[in-house]
């Protein structure tokens, strides 16, 4: 597979350019060029496919010829030491727990599969990067963790003061080493377009050797695709019916990586983008115009994003046409209030705690299948991507108990915060970046 900037679709690059170079170099982001059909390959996956196998013959799928199956195999089975999990919650919604790694987020499939596969390219190259993210709440957690005492990467991160919880603020900043925190006085929004802006540097970028583990970088995309894959094709589960699949959605890199496994042979009836008050796409599924705008805190703090970087790529997939988009694409967008209303009623009739993002999903996949014209066949599949216990106050707040919290979180939270302060211009940035690896 190769890979192009909207912009320059002719520059086509490979895999591992893609991966080191994160944006393109005209700022863009990089797409895959081939539609690789894999639908033969997803209808050998059963239910005794165990997710390590699926991710092996998937990364060997797409990421060839420019990486051998038994190359593609090393770097999966290095990344994932752990499983995606799928889960009955009533008669039509099911949960895929993806909150079983490390950091207990989502986010630690993409993070340790970059993180596998840049090891594996570095030390072939023999030299060191550094790698420059943003992040609203997981990423950065599970990106520091990912590549933590690693030899030849360095990241820095930067998330925004104020608007990530407690627990998610310990995970990034506690570990030290050739992990840098930077607590930036702004919004999410604040901290992307610094890393864009570094990017767009070209002597920045090449002194430092500057690459990106946001879900811009493809090499964090691609490997999403794999627990969709293994969702859907669970078959004893969901039966012969194709599953719509809601997506909890901030940035849209979680929700574009499942539009690529349906774009390539997946079968999916249907995507639900389910928001928070945040709500710039399901206002452009439902309309047709995309009118970004700054973003408002809210308790699904990780998708408090009002200017979506991933939109871009789902505009490729469909060609810019937005009937074509919203065909296959259903946008959901729920309150603060909606949100603690569904950990609380979940909670008393299924016994179950969510994290607040799991809840946003879990409401748009009510409303979905409460709409007319739904089969009684109809499932939805709502992709639970935190672990209740990173959001204990919210969680206390709607139920009145405490979550469980698991040992792995419980750690860091008696470590000393380490991160250095900046504002939201890009000189205080660049002057961080250069003073520390220049």
């Amino acid at each position: 597979m190769t890979f192009a900037s909207r912009a320059r679709p002719g520059d086509q690059v490979s895999f591992r350019e893609a991966l080191f170079s994160g944006l393109a170099p005209d700022g863009g982001l990089y797409h895959p060029v081939e539609r690789p059909d894999l639908a033969k390959l997803f209808a050998s996956f059963s239910d005794a496919t165990p997710f390590l196998g699926l991710s092996g013959a998937m990364c060997a799928a797409f990421l060839a010829p420019e990486i051998d199956e038994a190359r593609a195999r090393r770097i999966a089975s290095r990344a994932f030491i752990f499983d995606p999990v799928l889960r009955r919650l009533d008669e039509r919604i099911l949960l895929l727990e993806l909150f079983h790694g490390p950091t207990c987020a989502f986010k630690d499939f993409g993070a340790r599969f970059l993180a596998s596969a840049m090891e594996d390219f570095l030390q072939e190259e023999k030299r060191s990067v550094r790698v420059l993210v943003a992040t609203s709440g997981d990423t950065g957690s599970a990106v520091a963790h990912a590549f933590h005492g690693q030899q030849n990467i360095d990241v820095v991160i930067l998330y925004p003061s104020g608007r990530v919880s407690d627990l998610q603020e310990k995970q990034l900043t506690t570990l030290g080493g050739n992990v840098h925190a930077l607590e930036v006085g702004g919004s999410f929004d604040d901290c992307q377009r610094l890393v864009k802006d570094a990017f767009r540097d070209p002597g920045l970028r090449a002194r430092l050797g500057l690459t990106s583990a946001n879900s811009i970088n493809v090499g964090r995309l691609l490997p999403q695709c794999l627990y969709y894959a293994f969702a859907a094709t669970r078959r004893s589960e969901l039966g012969a019916d194709a599953p719509t699949i809601c997506v909890p959605s901030g940035n849209f890199g979680n929700l574009t990586a499942g539009v690529y496994a349906w774009h390539w042979g997946l079968p999916v009836r249907r995507f639900i983008a389910a928001t928070n008050v945040n709500d710039v796409v399901p206002r452009y599924l439902s309309e047709g115009r995309f009118a970004p705008r700054p973003s408002e805190k809210t308790l699904s703090n990780a998708m408090d994003v009002g200017n979506p970087s991933n939109f871009e790529r789902l505009e490729v997939v469909f060609g810019g046409d937005w009937t074509r988009m919203a065909s296959i694409i259903a946008g959901a967008a729920v309150t603060d209030a909606r949100t603690l209303r569904t950990m609380r009623e979940i909670r008393a009739s299924h016994g179950v705690f969510v994290d607040p993002h799991t809840a946003v999903g879990c409401a748009a996949a009510r409303d979905f299948l409460a709409r007319a014209g739904h089969r009684g066949s109809d499932q939805v599949i709502v992709l639970s991507t935190a672990h209740p216990g990173k959001f204990a106050e919210t969680v206390r707040e709607a139920t009145g108990e405490e979550p469980e919290m698991p040992e792995r979180l419980a750690r860091c939270l008696a470590l000393p915060k380490r991160a250095t302060r900046i504002g939201t211009g890009f000189p205080e940035l660049s002057d961080f970046l250069l003073g520390t690896f220049g």
